[in-house]
C-alpha cells in the first residue's frame, strides 16, 4: 500500500485539510465532557441558571462546529479516496493495454477484472478510513487518557486493566481472520472466471444442454466463497460482543469505584460523568484503530495483487527509434527471416525457421492444417508476440525497431474471431480509422460486401450493434470486421481466416475487390479453403510450424505433397459448390 500511496500526490491539499478538520473535530469532542462536568458541578449543583445557559451555549457552539468539521473532513476524505481509486484504475488499465498476449495468459482475464475492480475498491475504502481515523483514533485515545487522568488519576487505573484486555482480544481475532482475506480474493477470481466463461459460452452451453452442469459449477464456486465469507463474518461477529463486554464491565468498574470516590469526597458527580465519557472515547478510539488494523492487512493483500500487475514488464518493449528508414524503403512489404517462436512452457516451437516475403501489391496466402501455426505467424507481424530468434521486417525494418503505435497504424487487422463493439454500424467501421469520412466508411463496407445487408437494416449505418455483435450473423460480423480494417487504409492487411463464414460467391466477390484495392499494400490471408487462396500471388504451406512449400497454386500442386492433400480433401466439396 505504501507503493500505491504515490497516487495520492495530486490530492495533498485536500488530504491536509481533511486531516486538519479531523484534528479540530477531535479537539472539540474532547472539550465537550469538560464543559458538561462544569455545568453539572457548578451550574446544576449550585443552581446557577445563568451559568448553565452560558456553558450550554458554548456546548451547542462546540457541537455544531464539530458537526461541520466532520462533514467537511468526510467530504474531503471521500473525494481523495475516490480520486485515488480512479487514478489507480486508469493506470492499471493503461498498463494492461501494453501487455502482450503472453501477459494476459499469465495473469488471466478474470483475475485482471477482479484486481481492477474489487481489489482497488478495497484499497480505496481503507485509504478513506485512514484519512478519517489516522488522526482521530490516536488523538482521541491519547487526549482521552490525558483528560481522564486530569479528572481523576486513581480512577484511571481501571483503564490500565481494560485497555490491554481490549487490545489483546482484537489482536487474537485479527490473527484468526486475516488468512481468510487472501483466500477470498482468490476465490473471487475463480468465481469471475466461471461467470465469464458461462456468459461468453452460453450458446455452446445451451447447444449441448449443459446448463445444469454450469449451474452446479457456478454454485460450487459460489458456495466456496460464501463459506469463506461466513467464516470471516463469524470471526468478526465475535469481536463486537467481546468488545462491548469489556467496555461495559469497564463502565461498571468506573461507576463502582467512582461512586466510592464521590462518597469519600475525592470526586464530584460532574467529574465522574466526564470521566465516563472520556473512557468511552478512549475505548471507541481503540476500536477504530482495531478496525483500521484489521482492514489494512486485507487491503495490503489487494495492494500486493495490484502491484503484481503493475510490476509486470511486457515482453513487447516499445521503441522510440522510429526512423525515416521505415518510410524510405516503403513498398517492400513484410519479410520473415529465419523466424522461430515458441509459447512459454511449450515442448516444441510453434514456428520453426520461417522465411518468406509478402510484397506490397501482392496477395500472400497462408494455408495449413489445424495447429500448423498460421495465426501465430500472423500475430508476430503486429508484435502481439515477439520472435525468439530471427527477425520479422516491415518495409525493410525489423518490427522491434519500429514503435508499436506506428507499426500498428500501418496494419489493418481482421482477427480469427470477429469482435464488434456496442454502438452503431458506422462507429464500428470507423473504429479502424476515427478520421474516416462517411463516404470512406461506405466504400469500405462496399468492398467488404457489407453495404447490401447494412442498407437493409432498420437505421442503415446508424443501426445499433448489440454487445458482441449478437444481432448480426457470423458472416455479417466478418464482413464488418473486414470493412473496419479497410477503413484504416493501411500498408499491410492481415486477414486471419476471415472468410470462413462467407458463402463461396461472397468470398469470390470480396477477393476480387480486395485484389483491386490492395495494389499498393501487402495482403496476407490465412485461410482454410483452397478456393480462397487459389488465385494468390504466393501461397505459404505450413505443417507443424514449418514451411513445407511456397509458390503459386500450380507450382505447389507439382511440388508440395501437403498442399495436394489439402486440395484433394476439399476438391469435391468446392466442385459441388
Amino acid at each position: 500500500m505504501i507503493r500505491l500511496a504515490r497516487y495520492m500526490r495530486p490530492y495533498l491539499w485536500p488530504t491536509f485539510f481533511s486531516v486538519l478538520f479531523v484534528f479540530l473535530q477531535s479537539l472539540a469532542n474532547l472539550y465537550l465532557p469538560t464543559l458538561m462536568a462544569d455545568i453539572v458541578d457548578t451550574g446544576i449543583v449550585k443552581g446557577d441558571l445563568p451559568y448553565i445557559y452560558k456553558m450550554g451555549t458554548y456546548m451547542l457552539f462546540v457541537t455544531l462546529a464539530a458537526g461541520v468539521l466532520t462533514v467537511l473532513a468526510n467530504y474531503l476524505a471521500s473525494k481523495v479516496a475516490a480520486g485515488f481509486g480512479r487514478d489507480v484504475r486508469n493506470k492499471m488499465f493503461a498498463h494492461v493495454e501494453t501487455f502482450s498476449l503472453n501477459e494476459f495468459d499469465q495473469v488471466g482475464t478474470s483475475s485482471l477484472i477482479t484486481r481492477t475492480t474489487n481489489d482497488i475498491t478495497q484499497i480505496e475504502q481503507v485509504y478513506m478510513m485512514i484519512l478519517k481515523m489516522m488522526t482521530m483514533a490516536p488523538l482521541m485515545c491519547v487526549g482521552g487518557i490525558i483528560m481522564a487522568v486530569y479528572q481523576d488519576a486513581k480512577l484511571s487505573l481501571v483503564l490500565v486493566v481494560a485497555l490491554p484486555l481490549l487490545i489483546v482480544s482484537i489482536l487474537v481475532l485479527a490473527q484468526k481472520g486475516l488468512p481468510y482475506f487472501k483466500k477470498i480474493q482468490k476465490k473471487m477470481d475463480r468465481l469471475n472466471l466461471i461467470l465469464r466463461e458461462e456468459l461468453t459460452g452460453i450458446r455452446v452451453i445451451r447447444s449441448f444442454n449443459r446448463e445444469k452442469h454450469e449451474i452446479d459449477r457456478f454454485d460450487d464456486a459460489n458456495k466456496d466463497i460464501t463459506h469463506t465469507s461466513i467464516r470471516i463474518n463469524q470471526i468478526m461477529a465475535a469481536a463486537m460482543p467481546l468488545m462491548m463486554l469489556i467496555m461495559n464491565l469497564s463502565m461498571v468498574a468506573i461507576v463502582w469505584f467512582g461512586g466510592l470516590r464521590i462518597n469519600s469526597g475525592s470526586m464530584q458527580v460532574g467529574d465522574l460523568m466526564a470521566f465516563i465519557q472520556y473512557a468511552m472515547q478512549i475505548m471507541f478510539s481503540v476500536l477504530m484503530g482495531a478496525m483500521m488494523f484489521i482492514m489494512i492487512p486485507r487491503a495490503q493483500i489487494s495492494a500486493t495483487r495490484v502491484n503484481e500487475v503493475l510490476d509486470i514488464q511486457p515482453d513487447i518493449q516499445d521503441t522510440k527509434s522510429v526512423g525515416s528508414s521505415v518510410n524510405a524503403e516503403s513498398g517492400l512489404g513484410v519479410a520473415f527471416k529465419s523466424v522461430t517462436f515458441s509459447y512459454p512452457g511449450a515442448e516444441k516451437p510453434a514456428l520453426n525457421d520461417i522465411s518468406f516475403t509478402a510484397r506490397s501489391g501482392e496477395t500472400t496466402a497462408i494455408i495449413g492444417g489445424t495447429g500448423a501455426g498460421k495465426s501465430t505467424l500472423l500475430n508476430l507481424i503486429p508484435r502481439y508476440f515477439d520472435a525468439l530468434s530471427g527477425s520479422v521486417q516491415v518495409n525493410g525494418v525489423d518490427v522491434k525497431a519500429i514503435s508499436v503505435d506506428k507499426l500498428r497504424r500501418m496494419i489493418g487487422y481482421v482477427p480469427q474471431k470477429s469482435v464488434l463493439f456496442t454502438g452503431t454500424v458506422a462507429e464500428n467501421i470507423r473504429y479502424g480509422n476515427e478520421r474516416a469520412t462517411d463516404e470512406e466508411i461506405k466504400e469500405a463496407a462496399r468492398i467488404a460486401q457489407a453495404n447490401e445487408f447494412i442498407q437493409e437494416m432498420s437505421e442503415g449505418y446508424d443501426s445499433i450493434i448489440a454487445q458482441g455483435g449478437k444481432n448480426v450473423s457470423g458472416g455479417q460480423k466478418q464482413r464488418l470486421a473486414i470493412a473496419r480494417a479497410l477503413a484504416r487504409q493501411a500498408d499491410i492487411y492481415l486477414l486471419d481466416d476471415s472468410f470462413s463464414a462467407l458463402d463461396y460467391r461472397t468470398d469470390a466477390r470480396l477477393r476480387a475487390e480486395l485484389g483491386r484495392i490492395t495494389q499498393t499494400a501487402a495482403l496476407i490471408i490465412v485461410a482454410q479453403r483452397v478456393s480462397t487462396v487459389f488465385h494468390a500471388d504466393k501461397i505459404i504451406v505450413l505443417d507443424d510450424g514449418k514451411i513445407v512449400g511456397q509458390g503459386t497454386h500450380a507450382e505447389l500442386m507439382e511440388t508440395c505433397t501437403v498442399y495436394r492433400e489439402i486440395v484433394a480433401s476439399q476438391l469435391e466439396k468446392e466442385e459441388l459448390a
